[in-house]
């Protein structure tokens, strides 16, 4: 069949789609604890969580396994769902979906981030997932360090380190087929290779300087004095500081031409 794909053994081409108002009385029955209405739940929005493990195709992480844990994510929403909230289901079951799948990768990270950070994190999701129950939107990061009693610098820094690696060369951004890549964003344009040759070849150059030159040179360029002050701390004239001065400059030039 054309467009046949199966997740976990589910023909996803065959998947139902509920309404609005189905779902709306659907989930009030499930809220009253009507078991048949809560699988016609979770069946009419196992799409919602294809298209949210979608976004974490090509990370090397086997689809079946993504689709079960979107699956408990999708069963939390239907469970802890108020329609009182006045938003959307799918608004509501999204990020609870998104984050089961991203605590499920996290687990399996590579990356080995301390366990009290860990705890940390972990004890701010939990606090995210039933805020946003209660207020149905997501959390601010004061509002969950408000909740946590911990100061907001160590909520958002505990969040930050379980968050999933993410590539430097993923496309954030694409125009004209042109990608800008992360990358692009958090290069050092100071230290390039290009600089880190410039400095070898300086530090070449400087040591072919006699010590009078290079203590002449760090007097006038690094500590800012004048040539006249340079003069009466090394004991010469300041016509002598200028012609050394002078010659050493040349001499750097000359070597870093030939290099």
């Amino acid at each position: 069949m054309r467009g046949k794909v199966e997740i976990c053994g589910v023909n996803t081409a065959k998947l139902p789609t509920l309404k609005p108002e189905e779902t709306k009385r659907l989930l009030e029955q499930a809220r009253a604890g009507d078991r048949d209405a809560r699988e016609k739940l979770i069946s009419g929005n196992l799409r919602l969580v294809l298209s949210v493990i979608q976004r974490f195709a090509g990370r090397g992480e086997n689809m079946d396994d993504l689709f079960q844990v979107g699956c408990i994510g999708l069963i939390k929403a239907i469970d802890n769902f108020d329609p009182a909230h006045g938003v959307y289901f799918s608004t509501y079951g999204v990020p609870l979906i998104s984050g089961e799948v991203r605590r499920y990768l996290r687990d399996r990270s590579p990356l080995r981030v301390p366990r009290s950070i860990r705890d940390t994190a972990y004890r701010a999701l939990q606090a995210r997932e039933r805020l946003t129950a209660e207020k149905g939107r997501e959390p601010t990061a004061e509002e969950l360090a408000e909740a946590l009693e911990l100061p907001r610098q160590e909520v958002v820094f505990a969040l930050d380190a379980v968050c999933d690696p993410v590539s430097l060369y993923e496309p954030i951004y694409t125009d004209g087929g042109e990608s800008l890549c992360v990358m692009d964003q958090v290069r050092d344009t100071r230290n390039t290779d290009e600089s880190w040759l410039e400095q070898l070849a300086l530090g070449e150059a400087l040591e072919q300087l006699t010590d009078r030159e290079k203590r002449i040179l760090a007097l006038r360029f690094f500590h800012g004095r004048t040539q006249m002050e340079v003069a009466a701390e090394v004991g010469i004239s300041q016509a002598q500081v200028s012609r050394l001065e002078k010659n050493a400059i040349s001499q750097i030039k000359r070597s870093l031409a030939a290099g």
